[in-house]
């Protein structure tokens, strides 16, 4: 049987330890267990992944001590990013070393955060550490069919060795339990989710354009190409919109693209934008578009029904297993520049839909995707891990 959602308890049918037997552990499973997270580029740099973590350490209600590790620097260069991996094992060391109650928390991704995180797996292994692995990869299947057998054999070792797996959709669970052979009882299904955001402002004024947010990475992946043509598709109004763009890439590129589709007095690019810049320009905006090709849950579109704004995604990753199509959000396929276009101008044309939508896909974040139960079901797991441990170290 499949593991399904982990929200509201992740802790389903554990072995729950008296607490006396936890303060009497042997070395290192003394005392409530210290949370490390390993990620590439930390909580500023590290992306999505990222800002999932950083939304974890900031939660008031965390009952166990997080850290961050950044196991590669703010982008990939080869010795600041070996530097930083070092520096990463070294302190897996000194945990072992003073006997601290540790859990890694490796999350992980495709390509070269694989690479790295079987590393780190197999130098936990070699020091006796526990380790999750959290898979946050948009298409972790296809990945794995590029790569040959050898590395496929030291994937399915870093997986099956994992005292649990996190994935974050259906779809996810059964490439880690057919393809890697981790048994269905060490998965477990946990959503993102997002704080909730600062009030959107009150008194707008209704004559003003109505403003389209795209936030992530430009590229071809996160569908910026389509993105584009789209905006410039006939189907779009004339008049009465602006769209923002923000994220890194080739900013030089795509404004190109936009002043030889005649719209740079409608469509800007913001560039890298920090979290707080982000989250007053979904204040701000009416409407939320990711196009992706590829995705695993996106962070931006919860954190867009969050804000109870109207969004526009595609059918990719863990979004049809979540979001209704013309309830919480309106879904296209991805490449398909005209439904983005269609899509784009009837929320533009129709406030009430918006609304709607808005107030449809905030109802679903309020039920759902609340980082509070979140980091409540996290930790939950957590502790059971380290419970689960510390039992088998002395069972008396």
């Amino acid at each position: 049987m499949m593991a399904r959602d982990a929200l509201p308890s992740t802790a389903r049918g554990a072995r729950k330890a008296p607490d006396d037997v936890i303060r009497t552990r042997p070395f290192g499973t003394d005392g409530p267990p210290v949370i490390r997270h390993f990620v590439a580029g930390g909580t500023e740099h590290g992306g999505g992944i990222g800002r999932l973590v950083g939304y974890v350490l900031s939660d008031p209600n965390t009952s166990l001590e997080h850290s961050v590790v950044d196991t590669r620097g703010p982008r990939w260069r080869p010795f600041p990013a070996a530097l930083r991996l070092s520096m990463a094992l070294a302190g897996m060391v000194m945990d072992r070393v003073r006997a601290r109650p540790v859990l890694c928390h490796f999350h992980i991704a495709g390509r070269g955060s694989t690479a790295r995180k079987a590393i780190l797996g197999a130098w936990a292994r070699c020091l006796g550490l526990r380790y999750v692995l959290h898979l946050h990869d948009y298409d972790y299947e296809a990945d794995l069919l590029r790569r040959p057998a050898w590395q496929c054999r030291i994937i399915r070792d870093l997986f099956c060795h994992a005292a649990q797996v996190i994935v974050l959709g259906y779809r996810d669970e059964t490439t880690v339990r057919d393809r890697l052979g981790v048994a269905p009882g060490r998965i477990t299904v946990l959503r993102n989710c997002v704080p909730a955001p600062i009030p959107a402002p009150v008194g707008r004024d209704p004559g003003r354009p109505v403003e389209i947010l795209f936030l992530g990475q430009l590229g071809p992946r996160k569908g910026v190409p389509e993105l584009i043509a789209a905006l410039a598709d006939p189907a779009m109004p004339q008049a009465g919109w602006r769209a923002i763009l923000a994220g890194d890439g080739p900013t030089d590129t795509y404004r190109a693209e936009i002043a030889r589709r005649g719209l740079s007095d409608r469509v800007s690019l913001s560039g890298w934008v920090g979290a707080e810049a982000a989250a007053a320009l979904r204040a701000h905006a009416d409407i939320l578009v990711l196009p992706s090709h590829a995705e695993g849950f996106a962070m931006a579109v919860l954190e867009g029904l969050a804000q109870g704004i109207a969004v526009v995604t595609t059918r990719v990753g863990a979004h049809d297993e979540v979001l209704e199509d013309g309830r919480t959000c309106l879904l296209v396929a991805p490449g398909d520049i005209t439904g983005l276009a269609h899509a784009l101008a009837r929320l533009v044309a129709d406030p009430a839909l918006r609304h709607e939508l808005g107030a449809e896909g905030q109802a679903l974040y309020r039920s759902r995707f609340r980082i509070e139960e979140y980091v409540q079901a996290l930790e939950r797991l957590h502790v059971r891990l380290h419970r689960t441990a510390a039992l088998a170290e002395d069972p008396a």
